[in-house]
């Protein structure tokens, strides 16, 4: 593997676990929390957030040596409001119950940290590929935290998965789950999860220094 290909595969997967956007950096979570009462509507936010992430950092890269220092934020959030607005069209066309299920937070994405953090922090830096592969990972990432959440609140708040019954009608739903609570105590037991991952690695990593000492 070559350096440049390497570094390109370092910083897709810094977004999807080094600094993943919801268990790491802890970032968005007002959509989080807001849309993951199902799978389906948290993969559609993520698929959303990722095209709108993708191609502002494109675009941000792109014009990077030709906007003014001054005006940098405000053209960056021209450029995020532009590809939102796409999105917010495009759900609309395609599915009106699913836009009516992420309601403003289509629009929201516009002020997302995530995104606007990634132009200013990556893409305002770096070439227009490596700056959509950073991205690439950040979506991902932000994807996945979105359908952990969603997953586990429509499995036990329905009894289902993406619309698909699992446990037959006998089922009593975990009403707390499809409520507001319930994402706070999903989003709380992976951060306890992934808390303990990092821990027990740091664990590793003493246990392996004290051996080859």
């Amino acid at each position: 593997m070559s350096a440049a290909t390497a570094r390109n595969w370092d910083e897709f997967m810094e977004g999807i676990w080094r600094q993943n956007p919801v268990f790491v950096m802890v970032l968005g979570m007002c959509p989080t929390l807001a849309v993951t009462v199902s799978a389906m509507n948290a993969l559609s936010m993520g698929l959303a957030t990722a095209f709108v992430l993708i191609c502002s950092c494109g675009l941000v890269s792109l014009m990077r040596k030709i906007v003014p220092k001054e005006v940098r934020i405000a053209t960056y959030i021209v450029i995020i409001a532009t590809f939102v607005t796409v999105v917010d069209y495009v759900i609309q066309a395609v599915s009106l119950a699913l836009y009516d299920a992420l309601g403003a937070f289509i629009q929201l994405i516009v002020v997302n940290c995530i995104i606007l953090g990634r132009a200013e922090a990556h893409a305002s830096k770096n070439p227009p590929f490596a700056a959509m592969v950073n991205a690439a990972g950040m979506s991902i990432g932000f994807a996945i935290g979105l359908l952990a959440l969603g997953v586990v609140r429509e499995v036990l708040g329905a009894g289902t998965l993406f619309g698909v019954s699992l446990f037959g009608a006998g089922f009593q739903p975990w009403v707390i789950m499809v409520l507001p609570p319930g994402g706070f105590f999903v989003l709380g037991a992976w951060l306890l999860f992934f808390s303990w991952l990092a821990r027990r690695k740091q664990r590793h990593a003493a246990a392996e220094v004290a051996q080859n000492a």
